[in-house]
């Protein structure tokens, strides 16, 4: 066989795993992209601050209840998050009492945060020009960003969950808890309720993060950016709480998010939950569409 007969089926070869290989590069490319932005966003000091704040919650919550129940009175005769009775009975619940306590406010508005600096804070600080010089493209640049943002809601509301559940395994009994319902499950079980509870939770967000890059894509500035996202976060909150908006609050992204509770049914309640998830995905798709439209088309000379 001569040499030419060796090297025409290694050549043919080689045109094969070209197309594979620049699939294996752009994969490898997009995994190196959202690591970076990974890191980038999890090593900033504002970050690590906001995350320190939701960890704090949790443990001024149990030292709070701890220290009102010390007489042998019950915890929040006058109101108060959900489960919050139940926290001196079963420290797990000071789990769900805390996600309750967080949710209306602390962890929207970090997720502002991050999510309004994405972009603007790029923009501002003059390293949005450098990223889109490499190879990654705004629409790829502008998923990573949503991903990372989500990424954080994630990590968020898991600080939150394993911040109350160490603080409730510290101050108070764990066990066997009751379901909303009045049945009784075992501990193993209201662990994997609470792990369920705080998926839901963080899955609730995923409308503000995105309602958060859209803003972040309007403007050049990250302060203004985060300013405008928690703005629109309270005043959402407030229209939610007047009687006389009942007809649109059900398409407000904060209306289900208390669905949660459901999960501590027995059996589970899943009704507003669908309602929720559904809804944040409807946020998340409309805001996210407009967030691709406006960066793509953004003249970005600064």
């Amino acid at each position: 066989m001569s040499r030419a007969d060796l090297s025409a089926p290694q050549g043919r070869g080689e045109l094969r795993d070209r197309p594979q290989t620049a699939r294996t590069r752009r994969t490898t490319f997009r995994a190196t992209l959202l690591r970076n932005e990974l890191l980038t966003t999890f090593r900033r000091w504002r970050t690590l601050a906001l995350l320190a704040v939701l960890a704090a919650v949790p443990v001024l919550v149990g030292i709070a209840v701890k220290i009102e129940t010390s007489d042998g009175s019950s915890a929040g005769p006058g109101g108060g998050p959900a489960f919050i009775s139940q926290i001196t009975n079963n420290g797990l619940f000071l789990v769900f009492t805390a996600l309750a306590a967080t949710l209306p406010f602390f962890l929207p508005m970090a997720i502002g945060v991050v999510a309004g600096d994405a972009i603007a804070g790029e923009a501002s600080s003059g390293t949005l020009r450098y990223l889109l010089v490499a190879p990654a493209g705004r629409s790829r640049l502008l998923l990573t960003k949503y991903a990372t943002v989500v990424i954080f809601c994630l990590a968020a509301t898991l600080v939150v969950a394993v911040s109350a559940l160490t603080v409730g395994a510290l101050l108070f009994p764990l066990g066997d808890l009751t379901t909303i319902s009045g049945t009784q499950i075992s501990f193993a079980e209201g662990l994997g309720r609470a792990l369920l509870i705080a998926l839901a939770v963080a899955a609730s967000l995923i409308g503000v993060a995105a309602l958060g890059l859209f803003v972040s894509t309007m403007t050049g500035s990250g302060i203004a950016a985060m300013a405008t996202t928690v703005g629109l976060l309270i005043t959402v909150q407030i229209l939610d709480q007047i009687p006389q908006l009942h007809a649109i609050q059900p398409y407000f992204f904060s209306h289900y998010w208390l669905s949660f509770a459901d999960l501590m049914r027995e059996p589970v309640y899943w009704d507003d939950l669908t309602k929720n998830l559904g809804l944040q995905a409807l946020y998340a798709a409309a805001f996210g569409s407009a967030a691709w439209a406006r960066f793509t088309a953004k003249d970005i000379t600064a």
